[in-house]
């Protein structure tokens, strides 16, 4: 199972977020609409990723709930019929519920630098450190630890749990811009 090293954290300011994030990346990013939907699954995280009407990735992944760096274990198959399996997973699975963002990628080196615009929820950053696949998760930790100092990530910004989380909790924070 491929694996990575997170980590999710608020941004105050957006615009100084994408800024800092292209100096480091030395690239163009890539925006991307995103609509998520969370099925009800006994353990870990299943989500169908619609891009377009006629493209998606179904995603099922495992990771602690916690603030900080921490391992994803995942798989990510693409889906050509999006609609269709929506109605499939709906039907036997049932929805969690469903989250929509603006997605800025940057890849510095092996980690893609997400900052997103979440509907509901406000503005984020995430990191994925993508770990070889006999590599210890401690190199991952060290790459996301240096990541989010030259961001400027503070301790206190870190957030646990997935966006479907943050939706569901009934202490949501007020969405921030």
């Amino acid at each position: 199972m491929p694996r990575n090293v997170e980590i999710k954290a608020r941004v105050a300011d957006l615009e100084a977020a994408r800024h800092n994030a292209a100096r480091l990346s030395g690239e163009p990013c890539t925006l991307l609409t995103q609509e998520d939907t969370f099925f009800q699954v006994p353990k870990g995280r299943l989500k169908l990723r619609v891009l377009s009407p006629s493209e998606a990735q179904l995603i099922y992944y495992e990771r602690a709930d916690r603030a900080g760096p921490k391992t994803s274990n995942y798989f990510v198959t693409p889906v050509a019929d999006p609609s269709s399996l929506l109605a499939v997973l709906s039907a036997g699975l049932g929805v969690r519920g469903v989250v929509r963002k603006q997605r800025w990628l940057y890849m510095v080196g092996r980690t893609r630098i997400h900052l997103d615009l979440v509907e509901g929820l406000g503005s984020f950053l995430e990191l994925e450190v993508m770990l070889a696949p006999e590599e210890p998760e401690e190199s991952g930790r060290q790459v996301a630890v240096r990541l989010m100092e030259a961001l400027g990530v503070r301790q206190e910004d870190l957030v646990q749990g997935a966006y479907m989380d943050l939706l569901s909790s009934s202490d949501a924070a007020p969405e921030v811009r």
